[in-house]
C-alpha cells in the first residue's frame, strides 16, 4: 500500500439512506483508517446513523451537522460530502467528550493522554511532525474555549484545528458523530499520525485598523458584552462602525468584525446579534479588559489563494485539506455574489470541509477564519 490513499465524494440525494449509499461509492477503499463527512441539518440523523453504520463497519467515522457543505460539488447546502483516509503509516485515535456542560481542565489532558498513548503503542512516537489533533465540537455548547485550551496545552507541539457544528441559519440545535451515533452536548477528537507532509493553517480576510474599543462590561459564560468604551455595548459599537443601532445585522457584524491581539496575532472576534437591552453576544468569549480593534476587509479571493499558493509551496499540491470555514464567511460570501468562485478555489485544491458556528486553531477558538490541515500525500 502507498503511503497516503484519499477518496473524496458528495451527495444531494435528500434520502439519508440514498445518499448514503451514493457517499459510501465513492469513499469505499482497502484498508480504511478514518472516513470524515460533513451533513446538512436536514438529513434525518437517525436513518443517516443507521445507514453509515451499515456501510462503514469497523471503520472510525466522524462527522457533524454544517451551515454548509465543502465538497466534490463545490461550496453547498443540502448535502453529505466526505472523505476516506488510508495508507501505510496512517494511524487515527479518537474518543468522544459527552457532557460538556460538566467539562473541566482536568478532562481534556486524560483526553490527550489517552489518544497520545494509543499512537504510541504503533511504535511511532508523535510529534508535530507527524501528528496533527482535529476537533468536531457541538457549535451551541458555548464552552469550546475551554475545551480546545485544555486539549492543546497537553499536545506537546502538535497543533490542532477543527470546527464547531452548525444548524443552517437556525442556531436550533448542532450534532455530532462517533461511533455510530450523532450525539449534543458533545466533541470528538481525533489525533491523526501520517508519513507525508502536512501543514495546519488559519487565515482570515480582515487585518486591524485604527479604532480601539475597551471592553468595560461583560458577562464572559454568556459571550455577552454589556459595555464597550464605558457606553452600551450596542450603541457604541454602531457608532464606531457608523450605522445606528436599529440597523445592526448579521451582515453588518459579518462585514465589521473586531480583532484582539494575541502572542503577536490578530484573531477576529464575530458578533451573533444585539440584544433588547443594547448589549451584545459574541460567537467567542469575550472578558472584561480586551482591547478591541476595528478590523479592514481584504479581498477573500484572493486571501485564499494567497494561502493555497504557499501551501502548494511549502508541501507540494494537496492530496486532501480538511477545511472549517466559519458561517459568516459563507453568508459574506453568497451576499457579494462570490460562493461559485470560493466553491471552486476548494474543489481546486481538494478541500473536504463545512461551514461552521466558530473555528479552532491550536489553543484558540476563533471566528470568521478558514482553517484546516492540508495533507499533500508526499513523503517529508
Amino acid at each position: 500500500m502507498s503511503a497516503f490513499e484519499v477518496r473524496r465524494g458528495a451527495s444531494r440525494a435528500r434520502e439519508a439512506e440514498v445518499a448514503v449509499a451514493e457517499l459510501h461509492a465513492a469513499l469505499a477503499q482497502p484498508n480504511c483508517e478514518l472516513v470524515v463527512f460533513y451533513c446538512s441539518p436536514d438529513y434525518d440523523k437517525d436513518a443517516l446513523a443507521r445507514a453509515l453504520a451499515a456501510k462503514f463497519p469497523g471503520v472510525q467515522v466522524v462527522g457533524c451537522t454544517t451551515a454548509g457543505e465543502i465538497g466534490p460539488l463545490g461550496y453547498v447546502e443540502g448535502s453529505l460530502s466526505g472523505v476516506s483516509l488510508a495508507g501505510d503509516g496512517l494511524r487515527v485515535a479518537s474518543l468522544r467528550l459527552d457532557d460538556l456542560h460538566g467539562f473541566e481542565p482536568a478532562h481534556g489532558a486524560l483526553a490527550t493522554r489517552a489518544l497520545l498513548a494509543q499512537l504510541e503503542g504503533s511504535g511511532v512516537v508523535p510529534s508535530g511532525d507527524n501528528t496533527f489533533g482535529f476537533l468536531l465540537i457541538d457549535g451551541l455548547c458555548g464552552l469550546e474555549e475551554i475545551v480546545v485550551s485544555s486539549l492543546f496545552r497537553n499536545l506537546g507541539d502538535i497543533q490542532l484545528v477543527g470546527g464547531s457544528a452548525g444548524d443552517g441559519q437556525r442556531f436550533g440545535g448542532t450534532f455530532i458523530y462517533h461511533e455510530g451515533k450523532f450525539c449534543q452536548d458533545a466533541a470528538v477528537f481525533l489525533l491523526v499520525q501520517t508519513r507525508t507532509k502536512f501543514e495546519v493553517f488559519k487565515t482570515q480576510h480582515f487585518e486591524r485598523a485604527t479604532e480601539k474599543m475597551v471592553v468595560t462590561g461583560a458577562d464572559p459564560v454568556r459571550r455577552i458584552v454589556t459595555e464597550i468604551n464605558g457606553e452600551p455595548a450596542g450603541r457604541e459599537y454602531a457608532r464606531v462602525v457608523g450605522v445606528e443601532v436599529d440597523q445592526l445585522t448579521p451582515m453588518v457584524f459579518g462585514c465589521h468584525p473586531v480583532v484582539v491581539r494575541m502572542g503577536g496575532q490578530d484573531y477576529v472576534r464575530s458578533i451573533q446579534k444585539v440584544n433588547e437591552d443594547g448589549s451584545l453576544t459574541f460567537f467567542c468569549a469575550i472578558d472584561e479588559g480586551i482591547v478591541l480593534t476595528t478590523a479592514r476587509r481584504v479581498d477573500l479571493v484572493e486571501n485564499l489563494e494567497h494561502m493555497f499558493s504557499g501551501i502548494r509551496a511549502r508541501i507540494g499540491a494537496p492530496a486532501i485539506v480538511l477545511g472549517c470555514d466559519c458561517i459568516l464567511r459563507h453568508l459574506e460570501c453568497e451576499q457579494r455574489g462570490e460562493i461559485d468562485r470560493v466553491g471552486q478555489i476548494y474543489c481546486d485544491n481538494n478541500v473536504i470541509g463545512f461551514a461552521t458556528y466558530g473555528e479552532q486553531y491550536n489553543a484558540m477558538h476563533v471566528n470568521q477564519t478558514f482553517t484546516g490541515v492540508a495533507i499533500s500525500g508526499e513523503a517529508p
